[in-house]
């Protein structure tokens, strides 16, 4: 597993907004090319594949992540379209996504519930454009918030030839835009119950598979960089206009 460069830490963060109290600790690692789900450890683990979900514009409904028992996590999503595997996504069968119909920004939200604190989430982020957002929340708190724009400073822009992480690694279309499996560690403990997603280009999709969500234990021994919150990662990336304005959207 490859980590935030420590450069990024003081050249990529701005506007850190000091809040009261102990403030959240989260780490961002992306996994290597072509791989789909985390290969972190957990004590209690999860993961929706939206495989047996139909096609369809915003649906609600309640995903218990593949789990039971005392610790386990269910998790409500709100809004969210639903799509069969083409070259935009899907890691093996259908995936998720904001609207691709909005003239504006798009968002859906992920309400989490559990008798212990949440404290993972990761997904394979797939299509990458620049109006990508994810944003944390605890009750009302936003914790920590995300643009995965800048993973294009960490794998490289895809206009570099030969980029193992641009193009879809399960069709092997859209060679433009990145595919990679980001983890988000809260490395205090402090947990989170809402992850909400957003796209702020207009006709536009954030497209996501494998959403994983638990209690880990180990990051695969990858020593990782230690981000504190609330903030925004900012846009660094080579070409970042240029894949919102290069995607091309099939309807549902």
């Amino acid at each position: 597993m490859k980590t935030l460069h420590k450069y990024l830490i003081t050249g990529v963060f701005s506007t850190l907004c000091g809040v009261a109290g102990a403030t959240p600790i989260f780490s961002v690692t992306y996994e290597a090319a072509g791989v789909t789900n985390s290969t972190a450890a957990f004590s209690t683990k999860g993961i929706e594949t939206f495989n047996n979900k139909a096609a369809g514009l915003n649906q609600t409904f309640t995903s218990t992540f593949g789990m039971s028992g005392v610790n386990a996590i269910t998790g409500t999503y709100k809004n969210v379209d639903i799509a069969a595997q083409n070259l935009y996504g899907g890691a093996d069968g259908s995936y998720a996504l904001t609207s691709t119909n909005s003239a504006s920004s798009a968002t859906y939200s992920l309400a989490l519930s559990s008798a212990q604190p949440i404290t993972y989430f990761g997904y394979w982020l797939s299509a990458l454009d620049a109006g990508n957002e994810l944003s944390f929340y605890k009750g009302n708190d936003l914790l920590f918030s995300f643009t995965p724009d800048a993973v294009l400073s960490l794998t490289g822009n895809c206009t570099t030839a030969g980029n193992a992480y641009c193009g879809n690694p399960k069709t092997g279309e859209n060679k433009g835009q990145p595919y990679v499996f980001l983890n988000f560690f809260d490395q205090d403990a402090t947990g989170f119950d809402r992850i909400v997603f957003k796209e702020t280009v207009a006709y536009s999709g954030f497209e996501s598979d494998n959403h994983t969500v638990g209690r880990y234990v180990t990051t695969s021994g990858t020593e990782l960089n230690k981000v504190p919150e609330p903030g925004t990662l900012a846009l660094l990336g080579l070409g970042v206009l240029g894949l919102a304005r290069a995607r091309k959207r099939k309807k549902l």
